[in-house]
């Protein structure tokens, strides 16, 4: 049964348009989460299949009772593997929803959010030995600055490198709170809550190898798709939308595109989408948490 206060959809007609269904295809949602936009491509299912992935162990409790659908309680970089496993060799679309879903962020248990104080977690599955609490009471300062830098786009990641190692220093690092008052004096008047925003997305990223199984995913999708099999994606920051816009333009993550010796651009996708598409004032209005996302489109040559 759908808890709909798991998640709010983002864009969901446009996912769906952009999917372009056949109803006796086989699609692949890799990102089941509440399940609104599984539920939403089963709508325009009539004899094909859907199959679903989602590593948190919590999403579990939405899975639908459909024979057209399969739920597989896996990190979606191990995407082609398990699909084979269901006997599917190629699927017509395939649709990522790369943010953090509502429920993740409103569980204080989880530590995504800033807004409650909790043991500092950040993990999207359980079964990950690795935390933020351990990342910041043991990686060194250049790799501390490495992550602020590289995954959270901060320009003083050397400051907030070096204020963690001195706060551990003196007391473990262990919640949300205490992150917080270790780094806030380095944010800028007025924007402490973007400040701290940028800090925790770049432990979720680390913790979580987001970036990593980001390539592994769209480097398999591209395995994975039939002819004419359309990949929609939705990010939801500039790292994971740089290597998706590369990714879909190029077939490559430099964005580098190359060319026949007739000078003939060569990409194993067409785009659908030349810009991406972004939430309108309307859903803007209904979910906050959908101003930073942007859907990206490719159909497979």
């Amino acid at each position: 049964m759908l808890n709909k206060a798991y998640h709010t959809p983002v864009l969901i007609d446009k996912c769906i348009e952009g999917l372009h269904i056949n109803p006796s295809g086989i699609y692949i949602d890799v990102t089941f989460g509440g399940g609104s936009h599984s539920r939403e491509i089963l709508k325009h299912i009539t004899t094909g299949k859907l199959i679903a992935f989602d590593q948190d162990e919590e999403a579990v409790v939405n899975t639908i009772d459909d024979e057209r659908f399969t739920l597989i309680t896996a990190n979606f970089s191990f995407i082609k593997n398990f699909l084979r496993l269901n006997n599917i060799n190629e699927a017509d679309g395939i649709f990522a929803d790369l943010g953090v879903s509502s429920h993740q962020l409103d569980a204080p248990e989880r530590g995504f959010s800033t807004r409650f104080d909790s043991i500092l977690d950040l993990r999207m599955s359980s079964k990950n030995p690795v935390t933020a609490r351990h990342i910041v009471n043991t990686y060194e300062h250049e790799g501390l600055k490495k992550i602020f830098k590289t995954y959270g786009e901060l320009n003083n990641a050397h400051l907030i490198a070096q204020a963690i190692v001195k706060q551990r220093s003196i007391k473990s690092i262990d919640t949300t709170n205490d992150l917080k008052e270790a780094v806030i004096s380095l944010s800028q008047k007025n924007k402490q809550h973007k400040f701290l925003a940028q800090i925790f997305q770049a432990l979720r990223i680390e913790v979580n190898n987001e970036l990593g199984v980001l390539k592994e995913f769209l480097e398999q999708s591209r395995e994975v798709l039939a002819k004419d099999g359309r990949l929609v994606v939705l990010s939801y920051h500039s790292l994971e939308d740089r290597l998706v816009k590369n990714f879909m333009r190029s077939g490559n993550f430099e964005g580098k595109i190359d060319e026949d010796f007739f000078g003939n651009r060569q990409s194993p996708f067409e785009l659908i989408t030349k810009k991406p598409i972004i939430p309108d004032g309307r859903e803007l209005l209904l979910n906050n948490r959908s101003r930073s996302a942007k859907l990206r489109i490719a159909q497979k040559k």
